[in-house]
Parts: structure tokens; sequence; C-alpha cells
């Protein structure tokens, strides 16, 4: 455990909400492991595990977990922001966005240079068409697809909050209802294009329940629950929606690209579990050593995020550069092999948090200046390249940095120089929109 990490668990505000950062340390966690095991590596390539053994699909109810973490998002989103609000004169989204921000895109963009400074090197040695070398550089951007729907939900922060604040449950309700009506339009009608909506309804319906409870709002949890299960067992059961919570290889239809009324049900029964056992874990993270290993994860959280994959796929190649067999993947041989694998992931998922965690440390701040309409607009501009260079880069993979491959993005087609460009140039808007404030942002 690092000295910051003891002094931010020693100053920590009595009334903190403990539980919300053991939540999202939890649910960053539960989303590597998963991914950990469903990786089924072969010499043939890269294939989903729950694919092989559908049975196992019943898992991902509950390790799809990303519906806990955005809801954290827009618990700690609302209470940054009305504290900022509080704390300053004049327009303060640019700032907010700054604050939010530069935490998330300092360690994702370092993640991004160093990958494709990797692919490069590969593509033009003249290794990267190979079986395994190129579903690597495909598979290892794909969880970039999360930061760029969270980016989204932090720049719709203000204006759903205003409307949380006006209408309550009511707008998660408009959202929830709105994400419902796309998916009769593309299921019962055949309106084409129409899915890629819920995109933004169901994940912001979800972000919407963070607001609630930073109100105090969500007072009947297990009623939450039961009728979020309730409903996504009875779409999965008589409706056109699969079994599994992710997305599986070849399937006509995914819960979660584009994301399905299922998994906004799916998402409610997650959520209300979680807050059944607020109470009691609670109580439990004000033991201080318990509170300074939630303090020590959060802090290099994102780091290990975007790297797990990396480690993964590193284990995979020194078994390969050893000499050793890959036994085919959901065979005796190879489930004795997973509980060595996911160590020796972790362990090297350790050594790059240990390099790389300064690019999630926060940066000093430059003293304060004003922040105006104008700098709200440039901070906007900047938050919708980073969005969509992110969401590109997840698509596109780095396997066609030099052969112009493409992929589509809002019918766009987007290559993956042009997705970093977008990247690096929108995360350079953000950073000059507004100049750093010494606040500490609650949440």
């Amino acid at each position: 455990m690092t000295a910051s990490a003891r002094d931010i668990a020693a100053a920590t505000p009595a009334d903190r909400d403990r539980y919300v950062d053991l939540l999202r340390v939890a649910s960053l966690g539960t989303v590597i492991a998963g991914h950990w095991l469903m990786a089924a590596v072969s010499t043939d390539g890269i294939g989903n595990l729950l694919a092989l053994v559908p049975a196992l699909q019943l898992l991902t109810w509950a390790l799809q977990v990303m519906p806990v973490f955005f809801f954290v998002g827009g618990f700690s989103h609302a209470l940054s922001y009305r504290s900022l609000a509080r704390r300053s004169e004049g327009p303060v989204y640019a700032a907010f966005l700054r604050a939010r921000l530069r935490r998330l895109l300092r360690p994702t963009l370092a993640f991004v240079l160093v990958w494709a400074a990797v692919a490069l090197a590969v593509q033009l040695a003249g290794h990267g068409g190979g079986t395994l070398t190129g579903a690597a550089l495909r598979l290892v951007t794909q969880p970039l697809w999360f930061i760029g729907i969270y980016l989204a939900m932090v720049a719709f922060t203000p204006p759903l909050l205003k409307l949380h604040e006006r209408h309550g449950w009511a707008a998660f309700a408009a959202l929830a209802g709105a994400a419902a009506l796309v998916d009769v339009l593309r299921f019962a009608l055949g309106v084409p294009y129409v899915e890629f909506l819920n995109f933004a309804l169901v994940w912001l319906a979800v972000h919407q329940l963070g607001f609630l409870r930073a109100d105090g709002r969500i007072r009947r949890p297990a009623v939450l629950a039961a009728g979020g299960l309730a409903g996504a067992v009875l779409l999965v059961a008589c409706g056109p929606y699969p079994l599994s919570m992710v997305g599986m290889p070849g399937e006509k239809v995914s819960n979660m690209a584009p994301p399905t009324l299922a998994l906004l049900c799916h998402g409610l029964w997650l959520v209300g579990a979680v807050q059944l056992a607020a109470r009691p874990v609670g109580a439990w993270l004000q033991r201080p050593r318990v509170w300074r290993t939630v303090v020590t994860a959060n802090g290099v959280a994102m780091t290990a995020f975007l790297w797990h994959l990396t480690a993964m796929l590193a284990v995979y190649g020194a078994q390969l550069a050893l000499g050793m067999d890959l036994p085919a993947p959901a065979t005796a041989a190879w489930w004795a092999q997973v509980p060595v694998r996911i160590l020796a992931a972790a362990a090297l998922t350790g050594v790059f948090v240990a390099l790389l965690r300064r690019f999630e440390a926060p940066a000093p701040a430059r003293p304060a200046g004003p922040a105006g309409a104008a700098s709200g607009a440039v901070a906007a501009l900047g938050i919708t390249l980073c969005l969509l260079g992110v969401l590109g880069l997840s698509m596109t993979g780095l396997g066609g940095l030099l052969d112009g491959h493409s992929a589509t993005l809002v019918a766009v087609p987007v290559t993956a120089p042009a997705a970093i460009t977008m990247v690096l140039g929108g995360a350079l808007l953000v950073e000059r929109s507004a100049t750093a404030r010494r606040v500490r942002l609650r949440g």
C-alpha cells in the first residue's frame, strides 16, 4: 500500500459513502475476472468459452456487472457536479468535464499510444497477419467501448441531472420507456438502425438510477431487484432476447451490442441487489484496514482494467514461446490450466499497474482562470471527439494500421489512425477548455 493511499484513507470524511467506492472496484474486478475466464485461446485463434459451453451463459447474469459501474458513475457524477456548482461562479460545464475526465483519459491515452506503437512495429516487421497476432490486435482494444459509453455519461450529466431534479423517477421511466419503444420498433416493426439509440437510452437509464441513489430515493431495493429479475426472465423466455447478457460471436441478436430492454431489466435487478447489501457492507468498510485496501484498489482500478487483456495475451504468448501446447478450450486439460493462467495474468497485471499507475494519479493543477460559454463548447467538442475515437478504436482494433482497415461507426467508416487522432485531439481540447480548479469533487 502506498503512503498516499494511507493519507487518503485517513482523511476520508465521515459522511463519505464508502460502499460506492467498493462497488466501483468490485465491478471492474468482476469484469476483469470474467474476461480472463471467457477467453478461449488456441492455436486456431481466440474464441469465447461461453459460445463453446452454452450452459455457462447463465453465469453472465452475475458476471455482467457493467450496469453496477454505470450506476455508481451516476451517483458520483451527481455529487461532483453539485459540489463544483456550489463552489464556482458562472458556467461550470467545462471545469466539470475536465475534472471528471483527467484520471480517465490520461491512462487511456497511455494505453492507446503504447499499443499503437507495438502494433505499428509488429506490422512493419511483417508479423501482423498471423492468426493469433491478428486476433490479439483486434481483441486488445475491445474493452474501450466501456470508456466511450462512460464519456457520454459524463457529457450528459448536467442536463440529465436537471431533468432528474425536476422529475425524479419519472425521468428514469422516460428513458426506460424510450428504450422499450426502440426494441418494439426494432423487433416488431423492423425499423432499420433504430436499435443503436439504445446505446444511449439503456446506459443513461442505468446512470439515472445513480442520481436517484444520490438523493436517497431508492427506498425499496427488494422491489427493484425482484421486478428487474422477473422482467429479464420473462423477456428472455418469451421474447427474441438471448440468454447471455454479454455478446456472443455469430449471434443474430445480442443483449449488449446494442443494449436491449432485457439488459436494462438485468441492470435493475443488479442495482436492487447491491442496494440490499449496502448497510451491512457499509459497516464492514468502517474497518481501517478494509477501507485502506479499497482506497488503494480505487487508485489503480482503471489501469488494471485497461491492461488486463494485455496481461492475459502475454501469458498465452509465453506458453507458445516456451513450446507448450495449448489444450483445446473447455477440455479437462484446459480447465486444469485455468487457475494457473489467471494467477499469472493477475501477477502480470500487477506489473503493468506498477509501471503505469502514474498516469492514473491526479495531475498537478494549473492556476485557475475564467471559464465561460465558449469553454463549455470547446469541452463538448473535445469529449465528442474522444467518445467517437474511443468507440471507433474499440471496433477497428489495431490490426489494420497500415492497410486502411475500417469499421462503420454511426454510418461513417472509421480507420484506426483516424480514431487515434480523434482521441488525442479530443483529449487536448478537454484539457485546454478550462483551467484546473483546486476543488475536491465529492464522489
